[in-house]
């Protein structure tokens, strides 16, 4: 069975110009012949995304959200940048076709890439799919991973994407610095975490291209085989450290199985899904690492990262520019996981 991503009609605060695109498209897209229809993708919560169809193939458009922007935030010229350095890669992502920086067109700075079909599942444990399918996607989750971290970003022009060194001493600062600016209540896990983290940044350096939010759904899923076709939302990623994003799609592992992003259940070898020391030993196998000291910290880490991220979402949905109209739903989320992550330091301290 597929799941395929959920489309609306354009929704109320993001319309735009569909003429000033179409006339865009023709002078920017090699082979694009007119006929431009537009629906908008559900997902996407921090930059609208959506699917362009014409009386040829298919495109997307990914742009800024409408309203005022946080610091640093939807950067959709790193995602068309990064994507394009890696279509000579064995990482699988969607042809880029145009970039614009010209507000004029359809209000905010947007890019149009290639249209991969596929399925798109949300849920952790992929209810649809068979015992067999989960575990071979399982293992493509943790082999695409491993390719992004050996492509040399020198190679594929990517020197200037990030700074070496300092990686989570820098993000620490950007994600409580985010937090603050979108912050609505009082939440004592998060102070806590924002003095927590600086202090027990673990000393190793590695400098690779990290994707910054990769997880099953961001990826687009082969429409009849347990594959991955592309690997999308790229807006966070930078030159930085692999197990930050290691880390990040095993916070999983340690939410709670009513969650559709919760694997924290005891019947994962029943579905077919590998216990969090199974897939961080595969990914280690395949990215030629021998092992990973400190790995409390990077789920800690993650954790307090996610929490500031939705309060983001939240907070947009607030102020009536969110993606979608389920950021609402986001208001507990920053909580949970910011006391979930402080959890994990009193337990494992």
């Amino acid at each position: 069975m597929s799941e395929a991503p959920e489309l609306t009609a354009v929704r109320d605060g993001h319309e735009f110009d569909e003429d000033a695109l179409d006339e865009f498209m023709r002078a920017e897209i090699s082979g694009y012949r007119g006929g431009l229809r537009v629906e908008q993708f559900e997902g996407g919560q921090s930059n609208p995304t959506f699917l362009l169809h014409s009386d040829g193939p298919s495109y997307v458009m990914r742009k800024q959200p409408p309203g005022e922007l946080l610091p640093s935030a939807h950067q959709v010229d790193r995602e068309f940048k990064v994507m394009k350095a890696l279509e000579a890669t064995p990482v699988p992502v969607p042809t880029m076709y145009a970039y614009s920086e010209d507000t004029a067109v359809v209000g905010t700075k947007f890019y149009i890439m290639e249209h991969v079909a596929g399925r798109v599942f949300l849920d952790v444990t992929m209810p649809t799919v068979t015992r067999d399918e989960r575990e071979a996607l399982y293992d493509e989750l943790a082999g695409v991973l491993a390719y992004l971290h050996n492509v040399s970003y020198t190679d594929v022009g990517l020197e200037e994407f990030g700074r070496p060194g300092n990686y989570y001493t820098r993000q620490i600062s950007r994600w409580s610095k985010q937090y603050v600016a979108s912050k609505t209540e009082d939440i004592p896990s998060m102070d806590r975490l924002m003095e927590w983290l600086p202090e027990n940044i673990p000393q190793t350096e590695q400098t690779m291209v990290v994707h910054g939010d990769y997880r099953l759904g961001n990826v687009i899923v082969d429409p009849s085989a347990p594959k991955i076709s592309a690997v999308l939302d790229w807006e966070l990623s930078t030159l930085g450290h692999g197990l930050a994003d290691l880390g990040y799609i095993c916070q999983s592992y340690h939410t709670p199985a009513d969650d559709p992003m919760g694997l924290d259940r005891p019947d994962l070898n029943e579905l077919g899904i590998p216990s969090e020391e199974a897939f961080v030993a595969r990914y280690c196998e395949l990215a030629g690492l021998p092992g990973i000291d400190d790995w409390n910290f990077y789920i800690v880490y993650n954790l307090f990262r996610s929490a500031a991220i939705v309060q983001g979402v939240y907070k947009r949905g607030l102020d009536g520019n969110a993606s979608s109209d389920r950021a609402l739903n986001f208001k507990e989320h920053c909580r949970v996981r910011g006391d979930k992550a402080w959890s994990l330091v009193t337990e494992r301290s």
